[in-house]
């Protein structure tokens, strides 16, 4: 099907007319469809031209509108009544001050997979989302976050980009910003602004997985409770990083990094022992359980697996004046472990017998 056939019908709200080869779009096509709130013209051959007759101008109950997989360089004209917006994998390079005026009413928007950068985007662009609630641009070539974002807004995805740096402009006035998502750029911790999170007063969970850190970033918002830096180069947690969190720490994702028992400090995890529940330090470089793990009053999970552990004491998982435990869940498989040699009641403060996994191990090399 290249054009939309004209179709009479006062009932419909839904309009799914996605993977066909759809190049244009007249005034005439939606004039029979009066109280239609969702249109899908995702997967189509619609370009700038397209939109040249305002073909959407007639739908004043459209909510829900799918534009993805089409040949867009622009946003379009569309009618005020939009809440949510796709335009995911198309060809925008540029977002004027003007292209989404009128729309006060949307509350998600997403534009992942273009080729936006933070030279092709006015601050004045996002101006009239007063309601913008949630904001993709993954998969663009931003290489710091666009200005003039909404006030409004409470998630933001920026993966897979090459993200340099974090200003202390950038995320001003985003106050009510829950979700910040900023996994897969070239972020290190020297390209984070001394202060560029701490006005961040609603962030409570960050991604900054499969970046370029060596150390985790200090000055981290106050009310932050997941933090995920999987697959980073960290080697170091500065000694009282997570103090200044309230109400603390729930999730700490440092899996696949650096992180030798040396790069542990003594006051490293202060601030999360009341806190944290999940703990990933898995495929690191620890020789031997963290000193702090048997401080933790509320942690379920911990995952030690894939390092070089050799060794696990009597008190190293579960101290006796640890009382009321609730760790469910400890993996310790495939380090060089003689299994037999742990301490009969190493794990006894576990409170699931099957939580516990030790098999298989590296095997272990004798001295000669």
């Amino acid at each position: 099907m290249t054009h939309l056939p004209i179709i009479h019908n006062l009932e419909a709200t839904k309009l799914d007319m996605a993977e066909n080869n759809i190049r244009s779009l007249t005034p005439q096509a939606f004039s029979g469809l009066p109280n239609l709130d969702t249109l899908d013209l995702s997967k189509n051959k619609l370009d700038d031209e397209s939109f040249s007759q305002n073909p959407l101008s007639n739908l004043t109950s459209l909510k829900k509108l799918n534009l993805d997989g089409n040949q867009l360089t622009r946003i379009p004209a569309l009618p005020p009544s939009l809440e949510e917006l796709r335009i995911n994998n198309n060809k925008l390079s540029t977002l004027t001050p003007y292209c989404f005026k009128g729309l006060m009413n949307l509350l998600n928007l997403e534009l992942e997979e273009n080729t936006l950068h933070e030279g092709s985007v006015s601050p004045l662009a996002f101006r009239p989302l007063e309601g913008l609630l949630n904001l993709q641009l993954d998969n663009n070539h931003f290489r710091s976050i666009p200005l003039g974002l909404p006030p409004s807004l409470q998630e933001l995805e920026m993966n897979k980009n090459l993200i340099e740096e974090v200003p202390e402009k950038a995320l001003r006035g985003c106050v009510h910003l829950r979700v910040l998502d900023l996994n897969h750029n070239l972020l290190h911790e020297q390209g984070i602004g001394s202060h560029a999170w701490t006005h961040l007063k609603s962030l409570e969970a960050l991604d900054l997985s499969y970046n370029q850190f060596t150390s985790v970033p200090i000055n981290l918002p106050r009310p932050l409770r997941k933090l995920a830096l999987q697959h980073n180069h960290i080697s170091h947690i500065p000694a009282f990083t997570f103090r200044h969190l309230r109400p603390g720490l729930q999730s700490l994702h440092l899996s696949h990094n650096a992180l030798s028992n040396e790069g542990i400090e003594q006051f490293s995890f202060v601030g999360t022992y009341r806190s944290l529940g999940e703990l990933l330090l898995n495929s690191n470089h620890l020789g031997g359980v963290p000193g702090c793990v048997r401080q933790f009053k509320n942690l379920q999970v911990l995952r030690l697996d894939n390092n070089q552990i050799r060794l696990v004491r009597k008190w190293g998982v579960c101290h006796p004046r640890n009382s009321g435990s609730t760790l469910a869940s400890v993996h310790l498989e495939n380090n060089l472990l003689e299994v037999e040699k742990i301490p009969q009641n190493a794990f006894s403060c576990l409170t699931d017998a099957q939580g516990l996994v030790l098999y298989p191990q590296q095997g272990y090399t004798y001295d000669q």
